[in-house]
């Protein structure tokens, strides 16, 4: 099994729930709101405050997470480097869903502006 792979498999079973927390300690810790990070979830994923909710108490695997999502059409001007890797070049769905996540992540805690995070024309 390439690395690659194995890196997909452990991606699909990491606990969205695990990671949440993670995603807004980094945002805040920049200056930036829970509301700004749900706002940014949603536009990627359509999940609400509700469903956003439920998916964090339900404890669901980022394989899970992204089954029950459906992804902004414009998630695919979703580019550039993360965690070394070019977020388009991705070859494994889910994981270019998850770092496309990430991506949004990082961008809301570097202060970008929400119009371009949300790939607003």
């Amino acid at each position: 099994m390439s690395s690659v792979s194995t890196q997909d498999e452990r991606i699909a079973k990491m606990s969205f729930t695990t990671v949440y927390p993670l995603y807004l300690a980094k945002v805040e810790k920049k200056g930036r709101t829970k509301q700004e990070l749900h706002q940014v979830i949603e536009w990627l994923t359509g999940f609400d405050e509700h469903n956003l909710q439920q998916m964090i108490k339900e404890g669901l695997s980022f394989e899970g997470f992204f089954k029950r999502a459906t992804l902004h059409p414009n998630a695919k001007h979703i580019t550039g480097l993360i965690c070394g890797y070019r977020v388009e070049d991705i070859q494994n769905p889910l994981t270019q869903k998850v770092r496309y996540l990430d991506k949004l992540v990082d961008e809301l805690a570097k202060g970008k502006a929400m119009e371009k995070i949300l790939r607003k024309p």
